[in-house]
């Protein structure tokens, strides 16, 4: 069990943004679990983690896991423009490669699902035709 000294004034904090973290890592769901378990448990928690999830917009868009990867201070400025221009255009060809790559896996999954379903038409098509065959006796 840790404790908290004098020489840690934001030991406290630490532990609210490695959960904070922790949350924005399994999306919202897990924001929406924790507060209703905030609820059940003592119902100040769970409203004060529904007014937390509005104020810092978790309730209304799906970017938890994105902001945990990228993380809150991503865009913040370092003072140096030379590095910040370097971090700018390296984060914005990431996001393309990203989109990319998204885009891939959806065509990806659309031919997947084209060559299902010409296998499946061509499978009726042959069941058809053996029905309609005249079987001789």
């Amino acid at each position: 069990m840790t404790t908290m000294t004098a020489t840690e004034p934001h030991a406290g904090q630490n532990w609210l943004r490695r959960s904070e973290a922790w949350l924005d890592a399994r999306g919202k769901g897990a924001w929406v679990i924790a507060m209703i378990l905030g609820f059940i448990l003592f119902w100040p928690l769970g409203l004060a983690l529904l007014v937390y999830m509005i104020w810092s917009n978790r309730m209304f868009n799906g970017n938890c896991a994105r902001r945990a990867r990228h993380g809150h201070m991503a865009f913040k400025s370092t003072g140096n423009s030379a590095f910040d221009a370097y971090k700018a255009d390296t984060l914005r060809r990431l996001e393309e490669e990203q989109d990319a790559f998204e885009a891939f896996l959806n065509r990806l999954r659309e031919a997947k699902d084209k060559a299902e379903f010409d296998q499946f038409m061509d499978e009726q098509a042959r069941a058809s035709k053996a029905d309609e065959t005249p079987k001789e006796a």
